[in-house]
């Protein structure tokens, strides 16, 4: 399963906007969110009733900048299968007629939680407290997911 988003980038993408850099160019993290935002819509309507997914983790080049105006297509592949885990590979190209190029290029590993269960662990002020031993609550970063 494959799904694909685009993006023209906007000086609100840049790294400079995001602070991850100084440069105008389309900012790493950007390209990271739309990688996820096309994962999320491979995974659209088959998670069933009060189940999301999390991302839980990244590994990812960005191999080439992108000035501000160019257009590009993130694209999310469901590799695997592994549990609760969900392994994509995860793509950037440029969208020029005169120069495609590969922006970047990795994996993204998301994770199956139940919904509600996440979300009050999130608001909890003390995590310490808010642990659960019960498997479907587990999310990034738990011991149960490590």
């Amino acid at each position: 399963m494959t799904a694909s988003v685009s993006l023209t980038v906007a000086e609100s993408d840049t790294a400079l906007s995001l602070h991850s850099g100084d440069v105008p160019v389309l900012a790493t993290p950007r390209l990271v969110a739309l990688c996820e935002e096309a994962s999320c819509k491979v995974l659209e309507g088959r998670l069933g009733a009060g189940r999301t997914s999390v991302a839980s983790r990244v590994q990812f080049d960005h191999l080439v900048p992108v000035p501000v105006g160019a257009t590009v297509t993130a694209e999310a592949t469901l590799e695997k299968v592994e549990g609760r885990r969900l392994v994509f590979t995860i793509s950037v190209a440029l969208d020029a007629q005169d120069r495609a190029a590969l922006v970047a290029a990795g994996r993204l590993t998301r994770v199956v939680v139940d919904r509600p269960a996440f979300l009050a662990k999130a608001r909890c002020d003390d995590p310490a407290l808010c642990q659960q031993d019960d498997a479907s609550t587990e999310g990034p970063g738990s011991t149960g997911d490590r």
